[in-house]
């Protein structure tokens, strides 16, 4: 538990300065006799934006690199704590092609670190309405970016911090608040050289970092959440999203300006729980590139051998929907196809996923053959349990439901099966299960979560 003193002297520190933010919601007791009158939001610059002399002293040589490469540690001048805004000064210029050294800091403008209680971490988010719990570091200007454009950022190296956590708010967030009025948070120590985190003796958790949060700057003005994802990127929780990939983003704003957090060492196909692995980055290490002739609507991801296409809304079916078009529409580029040609391949190569339900606006994501030659080699999905993975099914009118029902059907057998509390088997499920989506056929949807019994390390 956190030392009362630094406990104060922390919040003292970080609480002062977001008290000057426009967007910091703050409770305030007026008279009785008193309207409550909301205050409206000011936009403008929250910070000073990063100064010449600065910038200089963060260009560094590295010949491994191509372009400049610069370095932006995570400070309070150079981080936002839950919200994005496309007025906020830039803390970085960089060309298009020079290479950025991200470092992140954890939720909460560092405060959710070990020690800190589940109450404590309540507390951070009751207390500030409005905001999401990531710390997010930037913006940053890239020259040449204009609305248009596209944004293409490959990650080339991730390297976390030594620790992690997943956390339950209690009643709150999450796919099921209601079934959860209990809390908890679990740290972790993340061994980076076996690539594990040991969830409890014989549970390990692979390793495999990505960054949460990759986006751009939205197109309208003001000040909005880092929770939900859209078509600027930000919330994305495509845990393939790692080391040598890359994310393509649409341009809104001139300058793009780029922000990451959110930094997490693993993370379940659902994020069930609303949280993943979450960890902070000692080196998030990127090359920006602008690309002025490629058109997109929704962001897109390039991993070794494929193209993943996603589909974004508050509800999972028209989320579907958004996916399917996507992917109709990557088919019809790649590979020089009519509509109804480009619909008949997807389906006939569907192999989608759960990126997550937890963050206001749901995610999906399709993976399609990097190969246009080629056609994508698709597990099966099993009706149920087999020698590699835990399955559960759930099959709806709607998906939401389907997803609903496939979730808590795993939560209920790790309790019975795994003899784990529910708190645990929720927060294992949330770091490690793999949501599937069936080829959508008929008004039936249906979603498989798969839980890989090779994470039982005593079993094998």
């Amino acid at each position: 538990m956190l030392n009362k003193s630094c406990a104060a002297l922390i919040a003292g520190s970080v609480l002062m300065s977001v008290a000057s933010l426009p967007g910091a919601q703050q409770p305030q007791t007026p008279p009785a006799s008193a309207p409550v009158v909301p205050p409206a939001p000011a936009i403008v610059p929250f910070v000073p934006a990063a100064t010449p002399e600065q910038e200089q002293l963060r260009f560094v040589p590295a010949k491994r690199y191509g372009g400049q490469v610069h370095l932006l540690p995570a400070t309070l001048e150079t981080t936002q704590w839950g919200w994005f805004n496309n007025a906020q000064p830039p803390v970085l210029h960089v060309n298009s092609g020079d290479t950025i050294v991200f470092e992140t800091m954890m939720h909460s403008h560092n405060q959710v670190v070990p020690g800190t209680t589940i109450e404590q971490i309540k507390k951070l988010r009751t207390d500030f309405p409005g905001r999401g719990p990531h710390t997010l570091t930037g913006p940053v200007y890239i020259e040449g970016a204009e609305p248009g454009d596209v944004l293409k950022v490959s990650i080339n190296k991730i390297v976390p911090r030594a620790y992690g956590t997943n956390f339950n708010v209690p009643g709150m967030f999450g796919q099921f608040p209601g079934k959860f009025p209990e809390g908890q948070v679990k740290y972790f120590y993340l061994d980076l050289e076996r690539k594990v985190a040991e969830f409890a003796p014989g549970i390990e958790i692979p390793l495999a970092p990505f960054p949460g949060t990759l986006a751009v700057a939205r197109a309208e003005p003001g000040q909005y959440s880092s929770v939900p994802p859209g078509r600027y990127a930000g919330n994305l929780d495509i845990r393939d999203m790692t080391e040598g990939t890359a994310l393509y983003v649409p341009v809104f704003v001139t300058g793009a300006l780029l922000w990451t957090g959110d930094s997490h060492a693993a993370q379940g196909n659902g994020e069930i729980n609303l949280t993943a692995l979450e960890t902070a980055y000692k080196e998030m290490n990127v090359t920006v590139e602008v690309v002025k002739n490629m058109k997109l609507e929704w962001p897109r991801i390039e991993t070794r051998n494929a193209w993943i296409t996603v589909g974004i809304d508050r509800d999972l079916n028209k989320a579907l929907d958004i996916l399917k078009a996507e992917t109709t529409t990557f088919l019809m580029e790649q590979r020089k196809l009519g509509n109804e040609e480009a619909e008949k391949l997807m389906l006939a190569s569907w192999d989608c996923r759960v990126s997550q339900v937890v963050d206001v606006n749901k995610g999906l994501h399709c993976f399609n053959a990097k190969n246009p030659r080629e056609r994508r080699k698709v597990e099966a999905l099993p009706e149920r349990e087999n020698k590699t993975y835990l399955v559960t099914v759930g099959k709806d009118a709607d998906l939401n439901k389907a997803m609903d029902d496939a979730a808590w059907a795993m939560i209920e057998l790790l309790q019975n099966q795994k003899n784990l509390s529910r708190l645990d088997a929720y927060s294992l499920s949330s770091m490690v299960m793999d949501c599937r989506l069936a080829v959508p056929l008929g008004p039936q949807k249906a979603v498989y979560c798969l839980l890989p019994k090779s994470t039982w390390v005593t079993s094998r």
